[in-house]
């Protein structure tokens, strides 16, 4: 039978997803059943999530790899939280006057020269020593076997592979590029849905990194490859910049919202809009607003912060603001005077100077861990660096080349992030992690789900599966398809250029992982892909 596997005529439901020993929830069901089995090997939340970021670089190629960055939130079974940030910097060798020089008005989407240093590969170390109760080598064990002997690719993933191997086919155009559709088709092709993939390369190259303990990639053999291939092709990126590259171990930011505490990382991710939308409408009773008004005033919310966001986030080191400034009640009540019953056009505040992967776990210990990983923009800067199976990022899109603009390129600098990691806490005690994935969708879907429980009252499965909103610039909001038609017209009337989607692609994917009170985890997950919640 030749079977339709993106056509679904008749709604189907989730229910939320309930254990006290384990919980693994993801994107894809292969890569929760890796971190399923780490927790029954003796593994704790830590090692689960790192085993489950490595198997999705090779289950959910379209988004993240083996040459992402990473972030995470988590807490210990201590209740102490826990902040890493393993974003890489600009090249030491790259600056905006040399790019300007070989004629680039603004930074290339794909090819070697937006390729900043790969962070995830340390992190997966850094975090497994520091945390976790077995091996790096055991870790990647599930990784290493879903790329060796291959998976049946499944339905979202596989519309994405072909949508995505499509458009890098019209745009990747050079020598530089023959690696990447040798890695990632079947007879030239990407491949469909059902149909089993392996990638024996990228097989060969975890298990290097898995018996170094990651070295073979910052300083070993997987450098030299790196090193070589960007001087033959134009990149700046040298071993140099991987040998140097280190792991940030930072405290993450936080605002009070219902009664509970919602932790973000700080800059140079852009978690900290989120922070500013919650202080903005901690003073508006959402709870009790008409429906119309708790959407508006989200949107309105939303905007101010992110405009915030987009005119100073960057590398923490070079801000122009100060972080508690951004996050002061006092600015958070001027920026709400803004809102009134119209839609607004926005603009940054007045300050003194001064495609991605997201996971959840949880053990039996208490441990919880909220981590992301992405190439960026789908497979990434359409670089696979020949003999690896390494995809390389293309995170160096984000740089301006306008002196004037925070995030201005520099040599040994870091980019904006759109990758955050969520978390949640009551009375400092852990509550559980959170997350949306989706470039600038992000801290959108943060706040949204955020809402959906604290202030509508929603389970975690429902609060994933609520229609989304997306704001996208001045006063245009997509909605979701099944977003109710008559709320839609109501925004509409309040000045919000509304435009429904057909496609939930733009809208994230999200998990949730709730401890309640009798320490139960309850989990949600993200009904517009191929998500799992593993179990035990």
């Amino acid at each position: 039978m030749d079977f339709d596997f993106l056509y679904n005529p008749y709604k189907s439901k989730r229910m939320n997803v309930f254990g006290e020993n384990g919980m693994v929830a993801t994107s894809q069901p292969l890569a929760s059943q890796a971190g399923l089995h780490i927790l029954r090997k003796g593994g704790n939340a830590i090692d689960a999530a790192v085993a489950t970021a490595a198997a999705l670089t090779v289950v959910e190629p379209t988004s993240n790899g083996i040459g992402s960055d990473s972030f995470a939130i988590f807490s210990t079974a201590d209740g102490e939280i826990h902040g890493m940030n393993s974003s890489g910097r600009s090249p030491m060798a790259i600056s905006s006057p040399k790019l300007k020089e070989m004629g680039y008005e603004q930074m290339p989407k794909v090819g070697a020269i937006p390729i900043t240093t790969p962070g995830a590969v340390k992190s997966w170390a850094e975090m497994t020593e520091k945390f976790g109760n077995l091996t790096l080598k055991e870790n990647l064990e599930p990784a290493i076997e879903y790329a060796e002997y291959g998976y049946p690719v499944s339905p979202v993933l596989g519309n994405s592979w072909e949508r995505a191997f499509s458009g890098y086919k019209k745009i990747l155009k050079g020598n530089e590029f023959e690696e990447f559709f040798k890695t990632f088709s079947l007879n030239g092709k990407a491949p469909k849905i059902g149909e089993k993939i392996t990638l024996k390369n990228h097989a060969k190259t975890l298990k290097m990194i898995a018996e170094s303990n990651a070295k073979e990639f910052y300083e070993g053999e997987i450098a030299y490859k790196i090193d070589k291939f960007m001087k033959e092709n134009g990149g700046f990126l040298r071993k140099e910049d991987l040998k140097n590259h280190k792991v940030e171990w930072v405290r993450p930011l936080n605002v009070d919202y219902r009664d509970h505490e919602i932790w973000e990382l700080p800059p140079n991710g852009q978690g900290i809009i989120t922070l500013m939308a919650l202080n903005i409408l901690n003073e508006i009773n959402m709870k009790d607003e008409n429906e119309i008004y708790f959407y508006h005033n989200a949107i309105e919310a939303l905007k101010l912060a992110f405009s915030d966001g987009k005119e100073y986030i960057t590398d923490i080191d070079h801000m122009k603001v100060d972080l508690d400034e951004l996050l002061s009640l006092e600015y958070a009540k001027k920026r709400r005077g803004l809102i009134d019953h119209y839609a607004n056009l926005p603009k940054p505040g007045k300050l003194p100077k001064g495609g991605t992967v997201y996971l959840a776990t949880a053990d039996k210990w208490g441990n919880m861990v909220s981590f992301i990983q992405s190439n960026y923009m789908g497979f990434g800067s359409g670089i696979v660096i020949p003999e690896t199976g390494i995809a390389m990022q293309n995170r160096g899109h984000t740089f301006s080349l306008n002196p004037e603009h925070s995030n201005y390129l520099k040599p040994n600098k870091k980019t904006y992030h759109t990758i955050i990691p969520g978390f949640i806490t009551k009375n400092g005690k852990p509550v559980g992690p959170f997350g949306v994935m989706g470039g600038y969708m992000q801290p959108q879907g943060h706040l949204q789900v955020i809402l959906n429980m604290l202030d509508k009252g929603l389970n975690p499965q429902a609060a994933l599966d609520a229609p989304r909103w997306q704001w996208i610039e001045n006063n245009t909001v997509y909605v979701e398809k099944n977003f109710p038609e008559h709320l839609a017209q109501m925004l509409s009337n309040k000045g919000h250029d509304v435009k429904v989607m057909l496609n939930s692609g733009s809208f994230g994917r999200g998990q949730i992982i709730w401890r309640m009170d009798n320490n139960v985890y309850c989990g949600g997950t993200e009904p517009r892909t191929d998500s799992q919640i593993a179990v035990y």
